[in-house]
């Protein structure tokens, strides 16, 4: 099967589905975390130096490994470098803080998913009601979006009129390029692949803290939600903290549900600090939700607990994967997004246009990864005339159309530049685009 490229399409359709909510008053939800994201600006002959200084061998592997050193910060970069890798690891030292800080030069951006989303809509110009945890003055200043809202004593007030009461909280963002060149121990590494790390030193959102208000203004009108995006457990580590807020939102989603059965419930995956705290999720959730949402390192890494070995540049592999996950949770499907294509596996959803959200989550990332910034509608239109087809997101589709799968399965290939600008944020903004599928 030959993909039939509808990306010009479904950007003419966003326009209108962007008018058509406005109109109607309806809305996506996001939730939960909000942080201060700060954006090092990478310098790999500092790092080289911090290499020299700190690090005899690259570590082989550092799953659920923290940095309490700056011989921890050497080793755990430069494993997910040497890998071209991405990740999120915890920072436990005040120090290492600094000296990163000292070391290289920074700005500030939004931090966490469901913030970040809903910037990514907001620059498009999407109504948004959003959750944020970290509320400081440095965050809500970042949100330079009208149709951006947090709820503020019952009413919808923008983001960047609010009142904030917490934070800053602090994540330091590493962006290697590929090709950079690394050396430990006498030996020359170079990164195969751009990729990003995320660094965090966050007290606040290993707590959750949930805004009742928030919660309460979903449900009272649930029935004007085309979709509820959700997502930030990942950071929790403490299984009591992460049983407390399942048992308050278990029945939230279920009031939400109850009240309007077509609102998509989508959790995006993220990296978790704690393993077993993700399996708790999965578990829990599960049955909650319509959508599952990973990038192809969280599958590997997931399907590796189920004691099935994922290999990401075999389609039939990943399939085998997303169908592992799927029958071991009671998730409806999952969306699968990486730097060549998107997937979306499981049921079909009635009055869902898979496809055109899987194509706008694509564009709004390549636009992210093209400019460094949310782009406008207009921004996403130049990336169309910039940007082509990834040769191996073809290639997955054309080899697709040719297998039988055990459920539906819809592949998107994305656009794809080997040296974006930016690999900061590009799930999120993904997982932004993939809402608009749900308005019909």
């Amino acid at each position: 099967m030959t993909y039939t490229d509808k990306y010009a399409d479904y950007l003419d359709s966003l326009q209108k589905d962007i008018a058509k909510a406005k109109a109607s008053g309806k809305f996506i939800a996001f939730g939960y975390t909000s942080n201060l994201d700060i954006l090092l600006e990478w310098d790999v002959d500092a790092f080289n130096r911090i290499l020299k200084e700190h690090l005899s061998a690259v570590p082989s592997a550092v799953d659920g490994a923290s940095i309490g050193s700056l011989e921890d910060f050497a080793g755990i970069v430069a494993s997910y470098l040497t890998r071209g890798l991405g990740g999120e690891i915890q920072i436990t030292s005040a120090q290492v803080c600094d000296f990163l800080e000292a070391t290289f030069q920074g700005s500030q951006a939004i931090g966490g998913t469901g913030a970040q989303g809903s910037a990514a809509l907001g620059a498009v110009g999407m109504p948004v009601v959003t959750h944020l945890t970290d509320d400081s003055q440095e965050v809500r200043r970042l949100f330079c979006y009208p149709q951006v809202f947090v709820v503020s004593q019952g009413k919808l007030v923008p983001v960047c009129e609010s009142e904030g009461s917490s934070g800053p909280a602090k994540h330091m963002v590493l962006q290697y390029d590929r090709g950079d060149v690394i050396h430990v121990g006498g030996q020359r590494y170079a990164a195969p692949e751009s990729n990003r790390l995320i660094l965090d030193y966050d007290d606040l959102n290993t707590r959750l803290p949930l805004r009742c208000e928030f919660l309460e203004y979903v449900e009272e009108n649930a029935k004007r939600l085309y979709s509820y995006s959700i997502s930030g457990f990942n950071l929790i580590v403490d299984p009591e903290v992460l049983r407390e807020r399942l048992d308050q939102l278990e029945p939230h989603y279920r009031r939400v549900k109850d009240e309007n059965p077509e609102c998509i419930i989508y959790l995006e995956a993220a990296h978790y600090l704690c393993p077993e705290i993700q399996k708790m999720v999965f578990d829990r959730l599960g049955p909650c939700l319509d959508i599952l949402g990973m990038n192809e390192e969280e599958l590997v890494d997931f399907t590796a607990r189920l004691g099935v070995d994922t290999d990401p540049n075999s389609l039939p592999s990943v399939l085998q994967g997303l169908e592992a996950v799927v029958s071991q949770h009671s998730v409806k499907g999952i969306v699968l997004h990486t730097k060549d294509y998107a997937l979306y596996y499981g049921q079909e959803l009635p009055g869902v246009d898979l496809e055109k959200g899987l194509t706008i989550g694509n564009l709004m990332a390549a636009t992210k990864a093209r400019i460094g910034v949310y782009g406008t509608v207009e921004d996403c239109r130049e990336t169309l005339s910039t940007w082509e087809l990834s040769p191996k997101g073809l290639e997955f589709a054309q080899e697709l159309g040719a297998l039988q799968t055990e459920r539906y399965a819809c592949l998107v290939p994305t656009r794809y530049n080997k040296y974006p600008k930016s690999t900061i944020g590009l799930g999120d903004t993904f997982v932004a685009g993939v809402q608009m599928g749900f308005i019909i």
